[in-house]
């Protein structure tokens, strides 16, 4: 007679039961064994920062008590290797099968193709699937085979392919034996938080419910009340007004079919009154999921485009290299309100509107002339929602790296939040000493906390680990700082006690020298 089959599902950032193709694929075998493997050292410059490793730490919690109550838990494991780490599951309960949902970034492209390559080579059944995307990536295409360059052009042709339906979740899972011989730990010694941590990340668990069952609260929320006036008030920055869903969506709580899909529902009930601005509202909520899209479709078929541009035209450009004026940008002290306010919510809460996001890139970019990799390792380093190709996507489009991105002299006005651009030179005004630390957060959304912990930050608490050697050398001469008026030992000071992180922004990059 022979043994039941038995297969290891692989969770990465697919944190949910519903709409997972993978765990239901799986659930047609005998037995199952869920398991996460948390590697830091595989996470190279792109180690999560720590409002991110706090929501995968609730997330992870979150998804153990729905998969026991189906029968079979969340096995966690800390590894150098994640391949090692399958290899003795795989060893352990005698699996004859791998399944794991697909992820479009440079680090696990590469290291899922090796994990992959060496499986099979050994004689295990490796299957993957998407979980993430409305359309995979390489089924986008124009009629010469070569990838889309513009997102318009993009997003006309993915309006063109059929869209999978949501799967069905597994009512039951039965546990392989055997799971008792691999070496697992528990959520703690996973080490996603460390001690001097938890006191900030106290704060978030005030605005934020991660885990999967709350994402769909979150969306028939935005979809019952927010939708229909989302063109009006997605750009107004001063409440909630945009869905809430990105942290969902980056961890895999909530799937991009099921928000499609809920949305499309709307817009068919809503078209009977005819209404033009409900009919706008959906066009362009949905355009925004399709930039979702095209971010993960650019950074699979342009795998560099996370450290140069994707056009050549800014390969020469003299970016300027000025440490200061990045310390002064994080830590909301570059004298225009709105930007320092901004830099000041981020700090405190992990969280910015996206209209925010847009004019502290722009200003950072295009005012400071400060290299787009830095920012956009900054934001890894702090968004609470940071996901990495978008950030790359976001980035790139400010800083005019790709073909329909701003132009480089384009910047959109950090003096207020109606959006007005500013074309040419900008010139720089310093505020009075007094003035300086005065900026808080114009935002009265309940993701917001009180005003009292907005204060400049001296450091940045997140974890070192995993993070990149120091390997910055300046290409540019410094500039004057923003506010000349701080003393020498003060700044000296500042710069002693400056984070890991944040740091790690600047070491983590060079201005480009490869050919783009």
């Amino acid at each position: 007679m022979s043994s039941p089959s038995k297969t290891i599902v692989w969770f990465r950032r697919d944190l949910r039961i519903e709409d997972n193709p993978a765990l239901a694929a799986a659930a047609k075998d005998a037995c199952v064994l869920p398991i996460f493997i948390w590697c830091p050292s595989e996470e190279g410059q792109f180690y999560p920062g720590r409002a991110s490793r706090w929501w995968l730490k609730q997330s992870i919690a979150h998804l153990d008590r729905s998969l026991k109550s189906l029968g079979s838990p969340l096995v966690l494991i800390r590894a150098e290797s994640t391949l090692a780490a399958i290899l003795q599951c795989i060893g352990a309960i005698g699996a004859s099968r791998l399944v794991y949902n697909h992820l479009y970034d440079p680090v696990s492209l590469v290291r899922d193709h090796k994990i992959k390559n060496q499986l099979v080579a050994l004689g295990i059944s490796v299957q993957s699937f998407n979980a993430d995307l409305l359309f995979e990536p390489w089924d986008v295409y124009d009629e010469n085979g070569h990838a889309f360059t513009t997102f318009s052009a993009f997003w006309d042709k993915c309006m063109t392919l059929p869209i999978e339906l949501t799967s069905t979740p597994p009512w039951r899972l039965v546990p392989p034996t055997g799971v008792e011989n691999i070496q697992s730990c528990s959520l703690e010694d996973l080490g996603l938080e460390n001690e001097a941590e938890k006191s900030s990340n106290a704060l978030l668990s005030r605005g934020w419910t991660p885990g999967w069952s709350n994402a769909d609260k979150v969306l028939s929320e935005f979809v019952e009340g927010h939708l229909l006036e989302y063109s009006k008030n997605n750009m107004k920055v001063e409440r909630t007004t945009t869905s809430l869903l990105s942290p969902y969506l980056h961890f895999g709580e909530l799937s991009v079919r099921k928000v499609y899909q809920t949305v499309r529902m709307k817009q068919i009930y809503w078209a009977k009154d005819d209404d033009s601005d409900a009919e706008e509202s959906v066009n362009l909520f949905l355009r925004s999921i399709g930039l979702r899209e095209y971010s993960r479709y650019l950074c699979f078929n342009f795998p560099f485009t996370h450290e140069r541009s994707l056009l050549g035209n800014l390969k020469h450009y003299p970016w300027r290299a000025d440490e200061l004026q990045f310390k002064f940008w994080r830590q909301g002290r570059t004298g225009f309100p709105l930007v320092d306010a901004g830099m000041r919510e981020l700090w405190a809460t992990g969280w910015i509107h996206n209209r925010t996001r847009v004019i502290v890139a722009s200003f950072f970019v295009k005012f400071l002339l400060l290299p787009w990799t830095w920012g956009m390792k900054y934001f890894w380093d702090t968004l609470l929602d940071a996901d990495l190709e978008s950030d790359i996507l976001g980035w790139q489009y400010i800083s005019g790296s790709l073909p329909d991105g701003h132009e480089l002299n384009r910047l959109d006005s950090p003096e207020g939040p109606n959006g007005d651009e500013l074309s040419g030179k900008v010139e720089t005004s310093v505020m009075d000493e007094d003035l300086r630390s005065t900026a808080e957060s114009s935002s009265a959304r309940k993701r917001s906390v009180s005003n009292r912990l907005f204060a400049v930050p001296n450091s940045c608490s997140s974890s070192s680990e995993g993070n990149p050697s120091k390997q910055y050398s300046s290409h540019a001469p410094m500039g004057s700082p923003l506010h000349p008026s701080l003393d020498a030992d003060q700044l000296g000071r500042e710069k002693e006690e400056d984070d890991v992180d944040a740091q790690s922004s600047i070491n983590a990059f060079r201005p480009p020298k490869r050919s783009a």
